[in-house]
Formats: C-alpha cells, structure tokens, sequence
C-alpha cells in the first residue's frame, strides 16, 4: 500500500489529487488535521472553504476524488502522528511564503522524503534534489508528475530520505541549538 501524508493547508493540494490517485488503485491519501467542535475531521482545515462543508464529497476539490482513499484523521496523538510520516512514500507540503511549519521537520526527521513548495521558508531547509524536492505552488500538473515519479521510483528517492534526517540531526538538534543559544545569551 502506498500512503501520502499531505499537510492541509491549501486547497491546491487537491488540483493534482485526481490525477496522483487514477495512477495506481493503492495510492491513499492521509489528512493529518487539527479538528475543532462541530467540524468534519480535517474537512475544514482540508477544503480551505470560506463556509463550512458538511459534507466533503459535496466541495468542488473532492467530488471527483474516489473518498474512500482518502483518510481524515483528525488531530492524531504524537506517536500515531510519527507512525504515519514513517510509513509514508512522501509528504507533501505545499505553503505559501509564512512560516515553516515543524510538521516538515518533523517528517524530515523520521526519514520521510519530503516535498514542499518551492517557496522562501522551505528552501531554508530543504535543498532540491539532496535532502527533499522542491515544486511550484502554482503547478498542479508538476506536482501530480513529481508525486509519480516518487512513487514509481522509491529507490532513487532512499538517498533523499537518508540526507533529510541528516539534516535535521545536524542542523536541528536540540541540544546543539540550545548551546548555541546560551552562548549567544552569555555574549550578549
């Protein structure tokens, strides 16, 4: 079984969702989504709707979707959170220009390979071709295309996997950062 974890951000996740699932019946998709009272688990944050959706199937992103290979989870618990990056072929992180969200590094860290829109905050941590890959925000069609590749191609992507934990474990340790820091304090 092949598994996609999408962070639910935006609703251009859904422009190449159609196309990602018709090549291969296996491929699912997690939503992984904070869920607030009254809400559907992840069809608020998933849908990105100005209104609420009672009804997922009825939004004009999923209609065409076959539902019951996507999963909305919820707000899962930390650890089930760490199980599904680690067994997932890809996460995909699609946001625009913010804040870089510690759901990336946190799939980073756990060896899962990691695409993210080729945007300010991603291009920070994650280098094209080396510890992730890198796709425009604005191209649905690229993103489908790259997502194949992933899937038909896991054994080119074991390198990427390996250097994005690398790159957490050296640039993002805690202990490291929080000597840095204190240092940096004791300067000051």
């Amino acid at each position: 079984m092949q598994i996609l974890f999408l962070h639910p951000n935006f609703p251009a996740q859904f422009r190449h969702l159609a196309a990602t699932l018709a090549k291969d019946p296996r491929n699912k998709v997690v939503f992984g989504t904070k869920r607030k009272e009254g809400e559907i688990t992840g069809v608020i944050k998933a849908i990105y709707s100005p209104s609420r959706v009672a009804h997922p199937e009825t939004h004009h992103y999923v209609k065409p979707l076959d539902l019951s290979r996507l999963h909305f989870t919820g707000l899962l618990p930390y650890n089930d959170y760490l199980k599904v990056l680690q067994s997932s072929i890809v996460h995909i992180y699609l946001t625009r220009p913010f804040i870089l969200s510690w759901s990336m590094l946190e799939a980073m860290a756990t060896g899962c390979l990691v695409m993210g829109s080729d945007t300010p905050p991603v291009r920070e941590v994650i280098e094209h071709g080396v510890n992730g890959l890198l796709v425009d925000f604005f191209n649905p069609k690229r993103i489908a295309d790259r997502v194949e590749e992933v899937l038909d191609h896991p054994d080119k992507m074991a390198a990427l996997r390996i250097k994005a934990r690398e790159t957490i474990q050296d640039k993002y340790d805690l202990a490291q950062l929080l000597s840095q820091h204190i240092q940096w304090i004791k300067q000051s």
